[in-house]
């Protein structure tokens, strides 16, 4: 359904470091780069920041990353955390969602919900 995401944060340095090592863990890794975009993705850019305009805090955005296993949203857990994330969520199986989702919440610089999360069964 989508093709592409792309959320405005305040401080693009800081969000690109934090995404920078958090996406690696997935496969994914920084594509593009303007003086006003970074684009990430595996086989092409699909998730962009971009600054925002102006010094209002923005709304909170929950994104979620697909991991191929179970260790990779542990990786990604381990990798928010040595970023200095704020945790929200241990991986875990979540099965009021269904019997095989596991995933792993943390907060990015900006305060987004940030998600790496498994479908697939142990």
């Amino acid at each position: 359904m989508l093709d592409h995401l792309g959320i405005q944060v305040r401080d693009l340095d800081a969000n690109a470091a934090f995404y920078d090592t958090v996406l690696a863990t997935l496969g994914v890794r920084r594509m593009l780069e303007y003086p006003q975009a970074i684009g990430y993705g595996s086989d092409r850019p699909d998730f962009w920041l971009s600054p925002a305009d102006g010094e209002e805090a923005g709304h909170e955005s929950h994104i979620a990353f697909t991991a191929v296993d179970r260790a990779s949203v542990r990786a990604f857990h381990d990798a928010a955390v040595g970023a200095g994330a704020q945790v929200l969520h241990s991986p875990r199986a979540w099965p009021e969602y269904h019997p095989n989702y596991y995933g792993a919440f943390v907060r990015d610089p900006d305060g987004n919900n940030v998600e790496a999360v498994c479908h697939a069964p142990e």
